[in-house]
């Protein structure tokens, strides 16, 4: 067992896996991690500084120089690179339609990795959550409790358009299939793999699900 509780939470796009681990890390007094927002931040700087996001070799150069900065506490987060916040910034859809392609770079996927795991040794409270891809099987493998957050693609896709009111619902499930076939490529998110639990919220609400994933922390520490 690790002196810190570490949670691990993967699923595909549109899981809820951010705002669900956000939520179950306030609940239990946990820090809370979004990786995703790791390769979202290197993707705005390869645009930043007019980096071709289809040149690995390029990527790769990038990370010599990538002040990279997260906020863990759930209620304080957000995303710098240098002293510029992009919290915001990396939401944007010029850098979602590039980060799957920063994103299967290995030598990226390698060095995030150790960066994820850094931030996971500095968490200062009992716990940390940390959600995103390949989270349970790469990241954090030895985790206490390794969770597979899923829901139907219907589901999945009424989710997103709800969040994203300004898209068309044929425009947000064409990037969702989208999202989710580029990352296939890279990693397996769809299942689970030995020892992670599956919470498939097709059936909950978001406090139903929030619940069901702190019920299973308290009951694997």
């Amino acid at each position: 067992m690790n002196a810190t509780t570490v949670v691990a939470i993967d699923g595909p796009a549109g899981s809820g896996k951010s705002s669900v681990s956000r939520a179950a890390a306030r609940a239990l007094g946990f820090s809370y991690q979004d990786t995703g927002a790791a390769y979202r931040a290197l993707a705005w700087t390869a645009l930043d500084r007019e980096v071709d996001t289809e040149n690995p070799a390029e990527l790769v150069a990038l990370l010599a120089d990538f002040p990279y900065s997260i906020g863990i506490h759930p209620d304080d987060y957000f995303v710098r690179v240098g002293a510029v916040d992009v919290t915001e910034a990396i939401r944007e859809p010029r850098v979602t339609a590039v980060v799957s392609a920063v994103a299967r770079v290995p030598e990226v996927r390698s060095f995030l990795v150790e960066l994820f795991r850094s931030v996971i040794r500095s968490t200062d409270r009992p716990g940390i959550i940390v959600e995103g891809r390949d989270i349970t099987t790469v990241v954090a493998p030895d985790a206490n409790a390794r969770i597979l957050l899923t829901a139907t693609e219907e589901a999945r896709m009424a989710r997103r358009s709800a969040e994203l009111s300004t898209e068309s619902a044929a425009k947000t499930a064409q990037q969702l299939s989208s999202r989710d076939a580029q990352d296939s490529k890279v990693v397996d998110f769809m299942n689970a793999a030995d020892g992670v639990v599956t919470i498939d919220s097709t059936e909950l609400d978001f406090d139903q699900t929030v619940q069901a994933v702190v019920d299973l922390v308290r009951t694997s520490d």
